[in-house]
């Protein structure tokens, strides 16, 4: 489905990125952790951690679920490990597990070695509004005991509910938390072990973006991703493109230049805008149909001579992108080197597959006399 948009301005302000039907691509399969899979299942597998009533399950059911913030008041505290299939996509598939806040790792029967050892990322979550001195002690008990199993885990810190905070005091808090835990660090001769902080809330998208960093480490492929997404853009005019996964809205490659999160909120909403209305007037009348698929694409046309411009990768992945008005007049261009790129992600993907190579991507200013191939080697085109 196509669709195009001239609008005066999007609002400064973002609600929630919750317009997504709940329904849509996303069945809830929470399950035990006795039901869980083997140590061995081969998917990456993302731990939630922190003491109670910090946000981890709000955290989980936001951005996965498409629950509207507002709706997590009513979430009832969690008092099992639960584990969370993630399989929207391919290439965003992994497990998340949400750990109870009162989980005891000196409990013998806690077999904390079995989980760690399969960990891909540990995501501990720390509520801001509130005295985090427990939560740096628990902090530090639960990193160092996960390094000791399983020194490849990334450790990441969710600095949350910060919406409630003024600036100043969000900076400060971010700062303090830094400090004393990384202090706590040294003092058990640690310094080895690195941890990343965000600050986070549920009621804009920085939970979205934090989530997509830590998504990004899991991801293999990555490097590859950032250089195509580079080549791409620099041979189309382009200021800024982002690799989506347009259930979740987590962004799993992006180009080398600095990510802003205005640009970020664009997109995330710009997504919402595709979804929404191919809802409501491109699925048949009796519902069936994909609000998103092969023919998914949309240009939005802002008063500051911005446009936005999405087109489809695979089924479960998107490629949004900002550019000049100036830029896309070559829009014949774009498409012939989104057609290699898009080739060229499948490729990256595909394994044990021989497929041909793509053609290069077209330079702007030279349609047809020069191409960069994939590799960024220059090469005659027809």
């Amino acid at each position: 489905m196509s669709i195009q948009y001239e609008v005066e301005q999007l609002s400064d302000s973002y609600g929630v990125a919750d317009s997504f039907p709940k329904d849509f691509g996303y069945g809830e399969e929470e399950a035990d952790i006795e039901d869980s899979p083997a140590p061995s299942d081969s998917k990456p597998r993302i731990l939630l951690m922190g003491l109670r009533r910090s946000g981890k399950s709000s955290i989980q059911k936001v951005v996965f679920h498409k629950m509207s913030p507002n709706e997590t008041l009513f979430l009832e505290s969690t008092n099992k490990i639960y584990k969370d299939d993630i399989s929207s996509s391919s290439f965003v598939n992994f497990q998340i597990w949400d750990f109870p806040g009162q989980v005891d790792f000196f409990d013998p029967t806690f077999d904390y070695e079995m989980i760690f050892r399969g960990t891909g990322a540990l995501i501990f979550v720390i509520d801001a509004q509130d005295d985090y001195v427990e939560a740096l002690s628990r902090l530090h008990l639960t990193v160092s005991r996960a390094y000791r199993v399983n020194p490849e885990i990334n450790f990441e810190v969710f600095i949350h509910k910060v919406d409630g905070l003024s600036d100043d005091h969000k900076i400060e808090t971010q700062r303090d938390i830094h400090q004393r835990a990384n202090d706590d660090l040294v003092d058990a001769s640690l310094e080895k072990l690195h941890l990343s902080f965000y600050l986070t809330s549920i009621y804009d998208h920085s939970i979205f973006e934090a989530f997509s960093k830590v998504v990004q480490k899991l991801i293999p492929q990555l490097p590859t991703l950032e250089n195509l997404l580079n080549i791409f853009i620099s041979n189309s005019g382009i200021e800024k493109a982002f690799l989506f996964d347009v259930v979740s809205k987590i962004y799993i490659a992006t180009d080398s230049s600095p990510v802003d999160m205005q640009s970020y909120e664009l997109c995330c909403d710009m997504i919402d805008v595709v979804i929404d209305v191919s809802c409501i007037y491109g699925l048949k009348e009796d519902g069936s149909g994909s609000a998103y698929d092969k023919e998914s694409m949309a240009i939005i046309k802002l008063n500051n001579t911005t446009v936005l411009y999405l087109k489809e990768v695979t089924k479960f992945l998107a490629l949004v992108c900002i550019l000049r008005e100036e830029s896309f007049e070559r829009k014949g261009l774009i498409d012939y080197n989104f057609h290699c790129f898009r080739k060229a992600i499948h490729e990256v993907f595909e394994v044990g597959v021989s497929t041909p190579r793509p053609a290069g991507l077209q330079a702007m200013g030279s349609p047809c006399s020069k191409a960069v191939a994939l590799n960024g080697t220059p090469r005659n085109t027809i």
